[in-house]
């Protein structure tokens, strides 16, 4: 299979954590932008984490109580993140409001 660009769309309307990507043993993917859409006119707030596997499946935050203004959509990336053989970006939302997060990424495989 050839490398990919890809689109995930997610909703989030539980505070559990939310496995919202995860890599195959085979691939790397190269998350580009994760955009968020907070479509209340409330003011939860969102953490990230990737669960490492390559770290004896180790979880980092990657943002921590990242406030989303009402009715508004925030970009998180300034870099790259990457993802690689059986990792998880994970995302927990303060309240179950409505939240839309979007991931564009290349799939390498």
């Amino acid at each position: 299979m050839a490398n990919q660009y890809k689109f995930l769309g997610k909703e989030l309307t539980t505070t559990a954590e939310t496995s919202l990507i995860t890599t195959a043993s085979n691939e790397t993917i190269i998350i580009k932008s994760i955009r968020v859409t907070n479509n209340t006119a409330n003011t939860p707030t969102i953490s990230f984490d990737v669960l490492d596997h390559s770290q004896s499946s180790a979880e980092f935050t990657i943002f921590k109580t990242q406030s989303l203004s009402a009715n508004t959509s925030t970009e998180l990336l300034s870099v790259p993140l990457v993802l690689e053989s059986q990792d998880q970006l994970k995302a927990t939302v303060s309240s179950t409001d409505n939240v839309h997060i979007g991931i564009s990424y290349l799939n390498i495989s």
